[in-house]
Parts: structure tokens; C-alpha cells; sequence
């Protein structure tokens, strides 16, 4: 089985590049973010492969990186999320925002992913949040303020912050993300205001 290839990018289509690896052309398909990612025709690549073998055909499925690579694959594990959806969602999100997204159980950020309805969102956000590399979602803060959130089970400062970056247009993930990293600065009995401006700080980083 193929795991990586690195050659030269021989050329281009919508959904897949044709990489140069000592005289052969391999033909890879790949998310409009690994593409746009990619060197020029005629510059070195290294590109992380998934091979898809059926009874039919043989894909090569191909990732800027390890990580992505390993959301191609779990994405897959969720009920009606096959490759072409996976890679939908990979040109879309990052695979910190997907893990942020999941983290967060924000469906309408995942939705965003061409071909990706409510319902389909919702099973991959609720499906996942066990599954999750920790490393995709982000620092162990933001990852129990994440699990905290989802349960119900933060304090009312927090989730009013949350609630009030949301409020002002931030993405929850973002939200979430910029009061996990306000509640490491902050005293532990900061208010929703103090919260609120040192995530409005983070977020404007």
C-alpha cells in the first residue's frame, strides 16, 4: 500500500494532481485545500496517501499531512459520510477548526462543507466528539472547557462569555476556544466581563 508519495507535480485538475515519482505518474485525489497547498507544475511535493482499494477501481486519496490524512479516515467512520464528503469537509474547515468544531458540538460550522446538510452535520459532530485527536482539537483547557460546555456543566461566567462572543458574531468554536484561553489568564472567580474582554483580546490576535 502506498503512504506517501514525494516527486514532482506533474499537473493539475478540479479534484486531483498527477504527482511525478521517478518517471511515473500517480493520480491523486485531493480536498480544493491540499490542491491549493501543493507547489506549482514542475516543483518537488510530498503528499500523505490514503489508498482506497475496492472491487472496482483503486483511489489514491492524498493529504498535505498526517493529521489531515487521519480526519479523512474518521470522518468516514460516521454514517453518510463517504470520501467525497470527507473531502468536502477538509477543503472547507481545517483540521483544527473541524476539531474545534466537533469539540464544541457547532454543526453549522461543519454545514459550511459543500454537499453537508444539518442532519449529516450532526452526526459527524456528535459521532466524533469521542474520537477526536486531542492534538486537533487544541490544549487540554479548551478541550474540558469543550466537554464542559457540551454537559452543561461550566460556570455561568464562562458560558456567558461564550455566549456573549457568539452574540457578536464569533464562530462558538472561536468563542469557545478565545474564553479557554482567557479562563489560563484570568483568577478563578473572573467575571463574564473580565472574560469577555481577554477573549475579545485573544480573538483579535
Amino acid at each position: 500500500m502506498i503512504g506517501k508519495l514525494k516527486g514532482i507535480v506533474d499537473s493539475y485538475g478540479d479534484d486531483w494532481v498527477i504527482v511525478d515519482v521517478g518517471g511515473v505518474g500517480y493520480h491523486v485525489t485531493c480536498s480544493t485545500r491540499t490542491l491549493a497547498a501543493l507547489s506549482r507544475t514542475g516543483e518537488p511535493a510530498e503528499v500523505f496517501i490514503e489508498t482506497v482499494v475496492r472491487e472496482d477501481f483503486i483511489r489514491l486519496y492524498g493529504f498535505t499531512s498526517a493529521v489531515e490524512k487521519d480526519w479523512f479516515r474518521l470522518l468516514q467512520s460516521v454514517q453518510g459520510v463517504g470520501s467525497r464528503v470527507a473531502l468536502a469537509v477538509l477543503g472547507t474547515l481545517t483540521t483544527a477548526d473541524l476539531g474545534n468544531a466537533i469539540a464544541m458540538q457547532d454543526k453549522a460550522m461543519v454545514s459550511r462543507a459543500p454537499g453537508v446538510g444539518p442532519k449529516v452535520a450532526q452526526r459527524i459532530v456528535s459521532e466524533l466528539r469521542d474520537k477526536a485527536p486531542l492534538v486537533a482539537i487544541g490544549d487540554s483547557e479548551f478541550a474540558k472547557l469543550s466537554g464542559e460546555l457540551a454537559e452543561g456543566r461550566v460556570a455561568s461566567p464562562a458560558r456567558d462569555a461564550v455566549s456573549a462572543l457568539v452574540n457578536l458574531g464569533y464562530a462558538q468554536a472561536q468563542a469557545g476556544a478565545a474564553v479557554a484561553a482567557a479562563m489560563k489568564d484570568a483568577d478563578e472567580d473572573a467575571s463574564a466581563e473580565t472574560l469577555i474582554r481577554l477573549g475579545l483580546k485573544e480573538l483579535a490576535r
